[in-house]
């Protein structure tokens, strides 16, 4: 597994694989920068799964918006998830920041978390976002 920082002509990309899993598209606006704030893991050189990492003005960062590729159904799928959340802290760890956040609902990638070191915390919270 390798791993890169996302380029611009990704985002079209992961376009595609949100719509495919029903999950509401982020405009790219409101995602990180692309080249600094997002990792995507290959796999044989196949773009593999990605995610989103918010640098803050505190010692924590918000990790988000993970999405994998629907049609990569390769054994090595679930480390990859894994890989991408460990990646993604790494980086974060490297510039300083103490620790990640995240606020999850899909069992399935709450367990990748968990393999990655996260603990719980709130469990049946409500989410609410007010966009500009």
């Amino acid at each position: 597994m390798e791993v890169r920082l996302l380029k611009d002509d990704d985002y079209d990309k992961l376009v595609g694989w949100w719509r495919w899993s029903r999950f509401p598209v982020p405009a790219r606006e409101i995602l990180p920068e692309m080249g600094t704030g997002g990792l995507m893991v290959m796999c044989d050189g196949i773009d593999v799964c990605a995610g989103f990492i918010y640098f803050t003005n505190s010692k924590l960062v918000w990790l988000e918006f993970l999405v994998g590729n629907y049609e990569y159904r390769e054994s090595n799928r679930k480390e990859a998830i894994v890989y991408l959340i460990e990646s993604l802290c790494y980086l974060a760890k490297s510039k300083g920041y103490l620790g990640a956040f995240t606020s999850l609902k899909h069992s399935g990638l709450i367990n990748h978390y968990e393999k990655a070191g996260f603990v719980k915390g709130s469990s049946n919270t409500t989410e609410m976002t007010l966009l500009f």
